[in-house]
């Protein structure tokens, strides 16, 4: 591995015939307060981004909701025309109607809308990995799969992804159209999705948590993963990524920061070796956490 690239430490996984490194990018952090609007320095928000390629980062997660719009448009001024092999994965479903306020919408005309503003934004022929935000409840969820289905049949989209979906809805999708990633939220101290990511594992897909920095209460000072830190000689954030690392090979990391220091410290995670002991006494408290 190049010094250059830490990002590479991690390994990589295979999103249908798409390889990424498992060390990636998420996007969200870039934009103002509450998500909405733009960030209040659009030049550091930038250089994140370029620091994150320079990184051996490949795969950035966004969203038309961010901002809205505010992620999509700087990824494309900060990395567009993009390297080869770079991957660009972003969704739609949800509408913003204020700070931290995010409604769903899951209409197939309006994905379809959505869909073709995305790859206007990101200046893209073709987006690589599109996911659906939320099932929306008050529309015929087929119907959304379908769309979803009709996006790669016209070319608009490679591959497609869930978000915050449990095993059955996942498999419903895939009755319909081959899924190659969930996004569902999940951590060290929150494990309510436990059994998508197994599932995940077994079927081949990618399993990307959201939020995945939180460790709760193991992280206050003289907690578990405080010890595994001070252990380690790695900051608290750094733990919980390399446990998640270790505790799938299918698991695709997005840690997203406003922050080229705190970037660089959540990269330098990929290169971060937990013992089996430790990550199984991480993996019994953050257990004990969530019951």
């Amino acid at each position: 591995m190049s010094t250059d690239t830490p990002a590479a430490a991690g390994g990589t996984f295979t999103l249908g015939d798409l390889t990424v490194r498992r060390m990636g990018f998420g996007a969200m952090r870039i934009t103002g307060r509450g998500i909405w609007g733009p960030p209040h320095d659009p030049d550091v928000a930038v250089r994140v981004l370029q620091r994150a390629v320079e990184l051996g980062v490949d795969f950035i997660d966004t969203a038309d909701s961010y901002g809205p719009f505010v992620s999509e448009e700087l990824i494309a001024e900060a990395l567009h025309p993009y390297n080869p092999g770079l991957i660009i994965a972003t969704k739609g479903g949800l509408l913003r109607t204020g700070p931290n306020k995010w409604p769903t919408l899951g209409k197939p005309d309006y994905l379809r809308q959505a869909v073709q503003m995305s790859m206007r934004r990101l200046r893209m022929n073709r987006i690589p990995l599109y996911q659906l935000h939320r099932i929306d409840p008050e529309e015929d969820r087929t119907a959304q799969f379908e769309a979803l289905r009709d996006f790669v049949a016209e070319g608009w989209v490679k591959h497609v992804g869930l978000s915050e979906v449990n095993v059955e809805e996942i498999e419903a999708a895939r009755a319909v159209l081959p899924i190659v990633s969930v996004q569902n939220q999940y951590n060290l101290g929150d494990r309510k999705h436990e059994d998508a990511l197994d599932y995940c594992e077994k079927e081949g897909l990618a399993f990307i948590p959201w939020f995945p920095l939180d460790a709760g209460k193991l992280a206050v000072e003289g907690g578990p993963v405080d010890e595994a830190a001070k252990q380690l000689e790695a900051t608290h954030a750094q733990v919980a990524l390399a446990w998640l690392l270790k505790r799938s090979p299918c698991i695709l990391l997005i840690p997203g920061t406003s922050s080229v220091e705190h970037l660089e410290e959540n990269v330098a995670a990929a290169a971060l070796e937990l013992s089996d002991d430790l990550f199984e006494r991480l993996d019994a408290e953050g257990k004990k956490q969530e019951g």
